[in-house]
C-alpha cells in the first residue's frame, strides 16, 4: 500500500487537538517535592504520548503551539502557571525538552511503524526515549539553575518512578489506538 499522507487541514487540526490535550493534562495539579522547585506533573506525558500517537512532525508542532501559548501568558501549565517565568525557572529545561521529547518519540514510533503496525514494545521504547530526551535537556538546565550537578541529579530522581509509569501508560494508550485506528502515523504504511 502507498504511504499514508495527510492534508494540511488534518495536520493543523491534529496539532491544535494535541496542544489542547497537553493543556488538559495541566488540570492535574503539580506536586512539589524536594528543594529543586520543579513539580511532579502529569503534563510531561503529553509530548511523548503525542509523539507515539501522531508522529514527530505533528507532535512537535503541537508542543511548540502549546509552549507558545504558555509564553504569551495563558495559564496552561500545571498549577495555572503561564508567561515567561516558567521558562527561566528551574522547570525551564524540562519545558523546552518537551520539544525534543515529542520529536524523538515520534521518530522512533514512525520507524517502528514502517515495519508494520507499531506494537507495544516499540511504543514503549519510543515513549521511554522521549522521556530520556526531556531529561537530557531538563537536568543540565536544573544543574545550571541550582549551581550543582549533584542537586540536579538527586533532585530529578524523585520524578523517575512516576515518569516510568507515564511511559507505560502512554505506550498502552498508543498501542490500543494504533490497533483500533491503523495508519495514524503519517508517512507509514497502513495495513
Amino acid at each position: 500500500m502507498p504511504a499514508r499522507t495527510s492534508s494540511p487541514a488534518t495536520d493543523l487540526a491534529t496539532t491544535v487537538v494535541f496542544a489542547a490535550f497537553i493543556a488538559v493534562l495541566g488540570l492535574f495539579p503539580g506536586v512539589y517535592v524536594g528543594a529543586t522547585g520543579v513539580p511532579i506533573v502529569v503534563q510531561n506525558m503529553g509530548p511523548f504520548l503525542a509523539g507515539v500517537l501522531v508522529g514527530a512532525k505533528r507532535a512537535v508542532f503541537a508542543v511548540v503551539l502549546f509552549l507558545t501559548l504558555v509564553a504569551i501568558g495563558l495559564p496552561l501549565l500545571s498549577g495555572g502557571r503561564g508567561g515567561l517565568a516558567p521558562f527561566v525557572g528551574p522547570s525551564g529545561g524540562f519545558l523546552l525538552g518537551w520539544i525534543l521529547s515529542a520529536l524523538v518519540s515520534g521518530l522512533m514510533a514512525q520507524a517502528g511503524a514502517r515495519r508494520g503496525r507499531p506494537g507495544f514494545p516499540v511504543l514503549l521504547l519510543a515513549a521511554f526515549a522521549g522521556l530520556v530526551a526531556d531529561y537530557v535537556i531538563g537536568v543540565p538546565w536544573l544543574a545550571v539553575y541550582t549551581g550543582s550537578w549533584s542537586t540536579a541529579l538527586t533532585g530529578s530522581l524523585v520524578f523517575v518512578p512516576g515518569d516510568l509509569v507515564k511511559v507505560v501508560v502512554a505506550a498502552l494508550i498508543a498501542s490500543v489506538v494504533h490497533r483500533a485506528l491503523p495508519g495514524r502515523l503519517v508517512g507509514t504504511r497502513t495495513r
